[in-house]
């Protein structure tokens, strides 16, 4: 057996395989965390056959990246039988929680979406302190945006006090908060006002003097100085030019704007060798190909669903154009748009979005944005990219990278960290 670790990072999320922002910020938090100081990293998640039943977007199981050593993946089984049916997982993950809390490691747990992470946390750390046992664990609780939208809000929407009030209560026991950007906290702040009004409680001037920004981490050296031969040669096993298509690479839901982007495409006037690459998975994929076979371009609309993380950016680089022209929905607001950020690491074209949710702060001045649900100012978009000198578009993706450094894994890491005074001594370089 090996040593007791001095220290210790738990990650509550839903990590590999899903296809969300939050696993990967999940790797990528504990990726820099065996590097400053934690000799071992806990990644506390669902099991794989939960996932695949769930319907989440997944990534195939044979392509996912792995672990540095000291990161540890543990998917706790369920407790008890069918007639507990979705407490079962909750329960195992409860469970091994709150094994870690009481086995004598100094712990830190960041849990990444409030239901059902942080509450699961909360409910660990409750009844850890009612073992007995010494318990040193220090709590982090990040709101990613959807948990907000997709349950909070709902919670407010449906008038279900009880159900937000223990989402809101949850976050609120815990030592540290966060949101993935100002957007969301505000969000979170003005539901809670909300709830506030109807109930008399006091969630929201709680939230707004205790929640901090802290914005997803993304491993920038998986963008940066990338080779051109490298890129080149990953365009050409998929039948690609350099520069001569456009990308969507995201989940395949209706809120990222994958349908208007199709009928966008279908009306810029660019040269008849470009096309529309759509990289992804989603509960969406199939209706949204239907719409693409039946389009006018259909010969020059391509769908990828096996691009894995290694692969996806020399796609980037090699764009024409990369566009995400989310829209908000009522299962879904794009709270920050990470993939936009790492388009902008990675040097390819122009970034065409909407001013939806958190985007601006995840793009800043360098991208261009276009109308809601707007397929003719995605057209005009597409052709202004494409029509960009090589200069031009050097110039502006050297501006683009340096506002998305912000967001490098170790800068994001240190701050998250330093607010929660809870970064061990750096290990010898």
């Amino acid at each position: 057996m090996g040593s007791t670790p001095r220290n210790r990072l738990v990650i509550v999320n839903r990590a590999d395989p899903v296809i969300c922002g939050h696993s990967v910020e999940g790797r990528n938090l504990a990726e820099v965390a065996i590097r400053r100081g934690f000799d071992e990293v806990r990644i506390v998640t669902w099991p794989i056959e939960r996932l695949e039943a769930t319907g989440l977007p997944l990534k195939p199981l044979d392509t996912m990246l792995p672990y540095s050593d000291g990161i540890i993946v543990e998917r706790p089984a369920p407790v008890g039988d069918y007639k507990v049916p979705d407490g079962r997982y909750v329960a195992g993950l409860t469970g091994r929680l709150i094994e870690l809390f009481t086995d004598g490691v100094p712990t830190v747990c960041l849990s990444l979406y409030l239901s059902p992470h942080t509450i699961a946390v909360a409910d660990a750390v409750r009844a850890a302190w009612n073992t007995g046992l010494p318990v040193n664990v220090t709590t982090i609780a990040e709101a990613v945006g959807s948990d907000v939208t997709n349950v909070v809000r709902s919670c407010v929407d449906e008038g279900r006090f009880g159900a937000a009030a223990h989402v809101l209560s949850s976050y609120l026991s815990q030592d540290h908060l966060v949101a993935v950007s100002q957007y969301t906290k505000d969000l979170i702040v003005s539901s809670s006002a909300e709830i506030d009004a109807a109930h008399g409680t006091a969630f929201a001037e709680q939230c707004r003097a205790r929640i901090g920004i802290s914005y997803p981490a993304i491993d920038t050296s998986a963008y940066l100085d990338l080779d051109d031969a490298v890129i080149e040669a990953t365009l050409g096993l998929r039948g690609l030019e350099r520069d001569g298509y456009v990308l969507f690479l995201s989940r395949l839901v209706r809120a990222k704007g994958v349908d208007d982007l199709i009928r966008g495409f279908e009306r810029a006037a660019v040269d008849a060798w470009v096309k529309l690459v759509i990289v992804g998975r989603g509960p969406e994929a199939e209706e949204l190909r239907e719409q693409a076979a039946a389009s006018p371009m259909a010969d020059r609309i391509v769908f990828l669903d096996d691009v894995d993380d290694a692969e996806k950016p020399f796609l980037m680089a090699g764009c024409a154009a990369y566009a995400l022209p989310s829209k908000p929905r009522p299962e879904f607001v794009e709270t920050f748009g990470i993939a936009l950020a790492e388009q902008m690491l990675a040097g390819g074209g122009t970034v065409i979005t909407t001013d939806t949710g958190g985007i601006l702060e995840a793009v800043g001045e360098h991208a261009t944005i276009v109308p809601v649900e707007d397929p003719d100012a995605i057209a005009h978009a597409i052709e202004s990219a494409l029509a960009l000198s090589p200069g031009e578009r050097a110039e502006r993706a050297a501006a683009a990278r340096a506002h998305a450094l912000q967001f490098d894994r170790s800068i994001v890491f240190e701050r998250l960290f330093d607010r929660a005074s809870a970064l061990p001594e750096r290990m010898p370089v």
